[in-house]
Order: structure tokens, then C-alpha cells, then sequence
């Protein structure tokens, strides 16, 4: 059975002593809870900081991006090695990344085969846009995210995937339980294809987009379902601990 794995996405917000209150109001709240894998993902600056915070706590660090190369003339980027003393998780190919910076399957799956060489747990994101889904193209454009971002890997790849309908990010509107399902449903098939049934079966796979404290319930009660991937709730230790403690008793 795969452990509910809910990762809070903090982005490009708080300062240091915002940082450093939301990570002690959600020990505070939800160490208690041992049934649920709990990651944050702040801002690069502040994981030394608030590892050291966690360290005698049970969540876990992740951070939101990382470069391919251990080290280098990469001006502003972070390597993998300088990460995994911190960090247990990573976020690779969010939509942000794909749309804002551009980036593209090959790149994704550098940085894959990278975090796992480092033993740290990518979390690849895929989905689509309004005018994909509109026309007809999500499975398309989903199965080609996955067939490149995981590219010969390991047939027992340690990975988890989360869906992630672009049009549903920070716009208030989720994708319904029922195209979540589907499209949940589907990604594990293709995973399936890439590697094998009990890799498939065994991979969690998150959903994503506008997910709230009101709605995560309705999501995390979905067969094909193992997690959130949550931005806007995350930076509100109420609403994210609400969450983690829905996860637990689903």
C-alpha cells in the first residue's frame, strides 16, 4: 500500500522569519501524524535553516527545482550533491519551470536520472493546458511527457508523479474528481508501459491544481490518488495541517 504523500509548494514566498513560523507551527500541528508523508519545499535560501528545524521532527525537506550537474560553471543554479545533505525530495518540471523558463522534457529527465543518482526523490510533474484539454490532446500530451521525462530509467525507479492540469494552478478552479481520476487513472497505465506493473502500482502519483483544505478530501478519497501537491494552502499552516490531517484519517 503506498503511504498519502502531501508536499506543500511554498514558490517564490516568505521571507526568513515567515520561513521559519510556518515550519514551527507545522511541527507544532502535525508531527503527531505518522500515517502520512509530510514535505515542504521552500525558497534554496532557507532548507539549511530549516533543516535544522525538522531534524528531530517527521517531515521532510524537498526543494522546488534543481540543476543536472553536481557542480560547474552554472551561474545560479544548484546542484544535486549540494541538496541531498537536506533534502529527501525534489519537484522537477513544474509547469512554472516548463512555461516560465522553458524548459523541456530532455532537460526533466537530466535532472531525474540526477536526483536518483543522489538518492533524492523527484517528484515529476505533467499536465496539460486549457487549450490541450479542450481539444482533446491530455492523454497525448501526458503520455509524451512521461515517455521523455523517464527516459531509461531503473525498472524499480523510486519516483512519484504529480498531475498537474495547468489550468488549474492558482486559479481557484480544480479539475473535478472525475477528470482527476481519469487522467490519474491513465498515468499509472502508461507507467505500466514504461516500466512494469508493480513499479506502476507502487509509484505514488499526486494531484495538484487549486487544492484547499475545503476540496482535498474529495481528491485524496480517489482510487488512483496517493497525494497533493499543494501551493497557495502550503504558506498557511491552518490550511496545510487541515489538509495533512484529512490525508491521515481518509
Amino acid at each position: 500500500m503506498i503511504k498519502t504523500l502531501i508536499v506543500g509548494n511554498w514558490k517564490m514566498n516568505t521571507d526568513s522569519f515567515e520561513a521559519y513560523k510556518l515550519t514551527s507551527n507545522l511541527i507544532d500541528n502535525i508531527n503527531h501524524i505518522n500515517s502520512v508523508i509530510k514535505v515542504i519545499c521552500p525558497p534554496y535560501i532557507y532548507i539549511p535553516k530549516l533543516h535544522e528545524i525538522i531534524s528531530s521532527s517527521n517531515l521532510y525537506l524537498g526543494s522546488q527545482n534543481m540543476f543536472y550537474k553536481d557542480a560547474g560553471p552554472y551561474t545560479g543554479e544548484i546542484s544535486p550533491k549540494m541538496l541531498k545533505e537536506y533534502c529527501e525530495y525534489v519537484i522537477l518540471g513544474h509547469s512554472e519551470r516548463r512555461t516560465v523558463f522553458e524548459e523541456n522534457d530532455e532537460l526533466i529527465n537530466k535532472k531525474t536520472k540526477a536526483a536518483i543518482e543522489n538518492n533524492i526523490i523527484p517528484i515529476i510533474c505533467v499536465g496539460e493546458n486549457i487549450s490541450e484539454r479542450e481539444s482533446g490532446l491530455t492523454k497525448n500530451k501526458i503520455r509524451n511527457q512521461l515517455l521523455n521525462s523517464l527516459r531509461n530509467l531503473e525498472e524499480n525507479a523510486n519516483i512519484s508523479i504529480a498531475y498537474e492540469p495547468i489550468w488549474a494552478i492558482g486559479t481557484g478552479v480544480a479539475a473535478t474528481p472525475e477528470i482527476a481520476q481519469e487522467t490519474m487513472k491513465y498515468i499509472r497505465l502508461i507507467l505500466q508501459e514504461i516500466f512494469n506493473s508493480d513499479t506502476a502500482n507502487k509509484t505514488p502519483i499526486l494531484y495538484g491544481g487549486s487544492v484547499t483544505d475545503q476540496n482535498a478530501l474529495e481528491y485524496l478519497n480517489l482510487p488512483d490518488i496517493n497525494g497533493c501537491l499543494i501551493g497557495g494552502a502550503s504558506l498557511d499552516s491552518k490550511k496545510f495541517s487541515k489538509i495533512v490531517e484529512i490525508a491521515a484519517i481518509k
